[in-house]
């Protein structure tokens, strides 16, 4: 039996590489960061070579930490999904910058389909909103706006993939394109009841089907990396997005287990079994895991800027040196300041769907300083979660447990506050690099370290519960300003 398995964990900001062993313990990290490009208001890009280099770099860097005999099971993928890359065939060039999920310039095009009456449309086949967020109208925005870029695809040419893709065929030399069904499930083209690229969706969108990866199981034979780019062979058991990798990390295998990411963004997930529950409440209907040709669905809520607020009070405003001194900082200022941010930097997701809004920071007065200030951007990632909780119930999907992840967590305070505002016990696992562990975990499945889902689940142990304690008064006097916020700041 190997002795390692390798996680690739490709996210908004860096790039991960983790070795973890048979018992699901990390053994060896190594991060690299890449550029951020904002070439106009609510553009977001990066390089994808840049990319590429950071995970190769990461690679390079935890497999030198290998001892002679040590062996590697093989790869698992998980990345920041939506992201858009579309590539030459023949020479592996991007043709322009990845479009970011975060990425707003298509919020006319969306518009246009809205008013056209496509809405129950798309979300009936994908799950889905339509909302610049997804990939569909990236792909589109490339092929008409980079010249050349719509004749070349129509002559098969060019690839497009979202970034687990894009590293995939790196890894493989050009050799394998695929995804899996969770990624496959973002990009607003794909058919989550019959598991197909939908030719109607293409048609909508002016999307050649020839520029399409195949889909496979979360965990499969996605391809092998050759031994001369790292000097071991690797297999390619696994591919999931970061938000699936994360629920099946936290081993969230039941209808009703849930878990929220903190990292850039904020995404809460909760298991719906074999059944896909359609929303009436703008959350997203979403594949969990498509394992032996068997899908589980979930019920996604999505908040595009959770941790990117604190890291614009420390980047843009300058008002901390590094993210952990928020903590001190909010333990010094009573709950109710008065002071709410609103961290609609590129619009509201989930469950607003308001591209247009922008950020607003509201009850400001003489008194108001740093410590309320780096208070309410804390406190806005925990109303985020509850506008999320409350869309679920509504949907009638009831919350069993509430597990977290993502950097975010290591701050108590909030996960008190989250605890306190959701009127829900929160749950910190020991391993809290629950995205990487779940891509592990799936490519451990497909490699036969592990033999099946319940023995993941035995594996999951907690390191704290945060109970809520605030008085039912105050919780909903809080969180009444915070729907008053909301409304200020919105456009639609």
């Amino acid at each position: 039996m190997a002795d390692y398995i390798l996680a690739i964990d490709q996210g908004t900001s860096s790039s991960r590489a983790i070795l973890f062993n048979r018992e699901g313990e990390l053994v060896h990290v190594a991060q690299e960061e890449f550029p951020q490009y904002f070439p106009n208001d609510g553009w977001v890009e990066h390089e994808p070579e840049e990319i590429w280099h950071s995970v190769k770099h990461t690679i390079e860097e935890v497999l030198a930490k290998l001892q002679p005999g040590d062996t590697v099971a093989g790869i698992g993928i998980t990345n920041q999904r939506e992201t858009t890359v579309v590539w030459d065939r023949e020479t592996g060039k991007p043709i322009h910058r990845a479009i970011v999920w975060q990425d707003r310039r298509t919020a006319e095009f969306c518009l246009q389909l809205k008013d056209q009456g496509l809405q129950d449309q798309v979300q009936a086949k994908t799950g889905l909103l339509i909302d610049p967020y997804f990939s569909a109208t990236k792909v589109r925005w490339l092929l008409d706006n980079v010249t050349g870029a719509r004749d070349a695809a129509q002559q098969g040419h060019l690839a497009f993939g979202t970034i687990d893709t894009y590293i995939l065929w790196k890894l493989t030399e050009g050799r394998a394109h695929r995804t899996d069904a969770t990624n496959a499930s973002r990009t607003m083209m794909f058919n989550i009841h019959d598991q197909v690229w939908d030719g109607d969706l293409l048609a909508m969108f002016d999307v050649p089907a020839s520029i399409l990866p195949e889909v496979c199981d979360s965990a499969a034979d996605f391809g092998v990396c050759n031994a001369s780019m790292f000097g071991i062979e690797l297999p390619i058991l696994s591919m999931i997005g970061d938000q699936q990798a994360a629920l099946v990390g936290q081993t969230c295998f039941e209808q009703g287990m849930a878990k929220s990411t903190y990292g850039t963004g904020c995404f809460m997930i909760v298991n719906t079994g074999d059944h896909a529950l359609k929303s009436e409440n703008r959350l997203l209907t979403t594949i969990a895991y498509r394992l032996n040709g068997k899908t589980t669905y979930a019920l996604e809520g999505s908040i595009f800027v959770a941790g990117a607020a604190v890291q614009w009070l420390r980047d843009g405003l300058k008002l901390l040196e590094n993210a952990a001194e928020s903590q001190a900082l909010a333990e010094s200022t009573p709950l109710n300041h008065g002071v709410y941010l609103v961290p609609a930097f590129t619009g509201l997701g989930a469950p607003y769907w308001d591209p247009d809004a922008r950020g607003g920071l509201l009850g400001l007065t003489r008194d108001t300083g740093i410590k309320e200030l780096v208070s309410a951007a804390l406190q806005s990632v925990c109303y985020q979660t509850k506008d999320l909780l409350c869309a679920m119930e509504a949907d009638g999907q009831e919350l069993k447990s509430l597990r977290v992840d993502g950097g975010m967590v290591a701050n108590d305070w909030v996960m008190q506050f989250l605890a306190d505002i959701l009127d829900t016990t929160v749950e910190r696992p020991q391993i809290i690099e629950t995205t990487a562990l779940g891509a592990a975990y799936l490519a451990g499945l497909q490699a036969g370290v592990y033999v099946s889902l319940a023995e993941l689940g035995q594996s999951w142990s907690c390191e704290r519960r945060f109970s809520a304690s605030l008085d039912d008064t105050d919780r909903q006097a809080l969180y009444a300003g915070w729907l008053e916020a909301v409304k200020r700041v919105m456009t639609n």
